[in-house]
């Protein structure tokens, strides 16, 4: 096909790797940063036909890995409205990843321009942008090769975060419409999130100073811009681990990642009582919170706590404005501790559904409610107001200044959301709001809820793909039998609750368990990891019996 005339010259020059095997999943094509060459120029080349397919409209390609090692990298693809690419483009990803030859990829694309009726005479349009890891001036220059193979209209952003390419690739494909979604630069960016938060904390008390560790990634000069662009007392911030210069820190005993997974604070950072203090992960989609009280107890405020906290403050502002059918709901996953669920339903009174692991199944059923909360337990999440919502706001007429009052720090609150994607920076600004809105210390903030004791446990198996599951993975239908003795593990236990899902990217399966105590707790998740291993083809050591 002439219009591929360069793909072969190009594709050439990036030969693919021969014992490896991609695959893209939620996160994108993600594994050693070196290896991915020939994978990131195909994805320039699969972008120029999403581009395509959407009649010109503007796709993102973002190369990052981040909360992984420094030494991976990974690059994902952002649709136009900037949420996760389309899944059923996935499979394209995989196979045009793993193409044997240079006339293969040219055939492969062909083949995707045929089933999805693409007119190639639209000119493709393309942003992109990377993270700070070394091996992504190398993946750059592999994804512009792919662009140029297909002469497209490319802007590249530079070193971002990876929800700030997101939210640009929105601002270009709204431009012209009736509601433009911002102005695609950093300045922009700053300018929207930085106005919004200063609009809703206006004439409020000051808060203390904010800690950010902020992984030696990419989110500390970012942050440190928005910080410059506010130029407020409001957002006093100290940036901790933020060395973007030196080989081996990206992700090194800090980052939002290390915190959740250890419950334990950073290095380089010292924690105070009534201190304040927040992680982002590598490339700032990310963010947990974090205090020790005064006899020292390391606290952790992770995305279920602030998906509460979010939910609440919305559900009593919708109160407010006197919107009663403008409903307020959270999404979580299966990993969600059974406390925040409760508080939710019981407390909060406020509709929860569950979605598959990954954010784009929660973005999704998120999309389906009125104003949807949704952030997995490690951090990652947002809120989205769908257009019947927008709606309604756009209709009330407020009778009291009270209700005034409350519709515009919805409008405000909205404008301080990225919708587009989990973002750190976001996120962080929509809590510093609602805590020094409410007056709120950390610890008055964790008082809500106490979470139920959780434990997490991999399985190594010989076959991860006998494992299938239903209810949002919190059931297994395969292996047959072994959810039984799941459900009789769990009855042993007072508030027990336990899962068993596949690992997407190894053999292995995570097996998740939680219960009134420690070490109720511990002897289920152990239990459950033996019955895996035992019954489903289990290889290695045996998960040891808690004692």
């Amino acid at each position: 096909m002439s219009a591929f005339s360069q793909v072969i010259e190009y594709s050439a020059k990036h030969p693919k790797p021969a014992d490896i095997t991609f695959e893209y999943g939620t996160a994108g094509f993600r594994t050693i940063g070196e290896t991915l060459e020939s994978t990131v120029f195909r994805a320039g080349l699969l972008a120029a036909l999403r581009s395509q397919s959407k009649q010109g409209q503007v796709i993102g390609v973002m190369v990052t890995a981040s909360h992984n090692h420094e030494r991976d990298n990974g690059v994902k693809l952002v649709d136009p409205m900037g949420e996760m690419l389309q899944q059923s483009w996935e499979g394209y990803c995989t196979d045009i990843a793993n193409a044997s030859s240079d006339a293969q990829v040219v055939d492969i694309l062909a083949s995707i321009v045929e089933l999805e009726g693409i007119d190639l005479s639209v000119q493709p349009k393309v942003a992109y942008a990377r993270d700070t890891r070394p091996s992504g001036p190398l993946l750059q220059a592999a994804l512009e090769d792919g662009l140029s193979a297909l002469n497209v209209e490319a802007t590249n952003f530079g070193i971002v975060t990876t929800p700030q390419l997101h939210y640009f690739v929105r601002c270009l494909n709204t431009a012209n419409s009736p509601s433009p979604y911002g102005e695609p630069t950093e300045a922009g960016y700053n300018a929207k999130y930085g106005q919004a938060f200063l609009r809703l904390v206006d004439g409020k008390p000051l808060p203390s100073t904010l800690h950010i560790d902020a992984a030696n990634g990419v989110g500390a000069p970012q942050v440190r811009k928005l910080a410059s662009a506010i130029g407020s007392p409001y957002f006093n911030i100290e940036v901790h681990n933020s060395d973007i210069d030196s080989l081996g820190k990206l992700n090194i005993d800090c980052g939002a990642d290390y915190v959740k997974s250890n419950q334990r604070s950073p290095a380089g950072t010292t924690l105070v009582p009534a201190g304040r203090y927040c992680s982002f992960d590598g490339d700032a989609d990310r963010i947990v919170y974090y205090y020790v009280d005064d006899h020292g107890v390391f606290h952790l405020l992770d995305g279920d706590k602030i998906s509460t906290l979010v939910a609440t403050y919305l559900r009593d502002l919708v109160a407010a404005a006197g919107i009663s059918d403008l409903q307020v709901g959270v999404v979580q996953t299966a990993y969600a501790n059974g406390s925040s669920t409760s508080y939710i339903k019981d407390t909060l009174r406020l509709p929860t559904v569950f979605a598959k692991t990954g954010v784009k199944h929660l973005h999704h059923e998120a999309e389906k409610m009125s104003i949807g909360a949704y952030f997995e337990a490690n951090g990652h999440g947002t809120v989205l107001f769908n257009p019947c919502a927008v709606e309604k706001l756009q209709a009330v007429r407020p009778a009291t200044p009270a209700q005034a009052d409350a519709i515009d720090r919805l409008w405000a609150l909205r404008d301080l959301i990225n919708e587009s994607v989990g973002d750190a920076m976001s996120d962080m600004l929509l809590v510093e709001t609602i805590l020094i809105c409410k007056g709120w210390t950390l610890e008055q903030w964790d008082a809500a809820y106490t979470d139920l004791p959780s434990r997490l446990l991999k399985v190594v198996v010989n076959d991860r793909n006998i494992f299938k599951t239903t209810d949002a993975e919190q059931k297994l239908t395969s292996p047959p039998g072994l959810q039984s003795v799941v459900d009789s593990l769990v009855a042993k236990f007072p508030r027990g609750r336990s899962f068993v899902r596949p690992s997407g990217t190894e053999d292995a399966v995570r097996v998740y368990a939680e219960a009134a105590t420690r070490s109720d707790c511990d002897q289920l998740a152990y239990a459950v990891a033996g019955a895996v291993f035992d019954q489903a083809g289990g290889r290695g050591e045996r998960p040891a019996e808690f004692l």
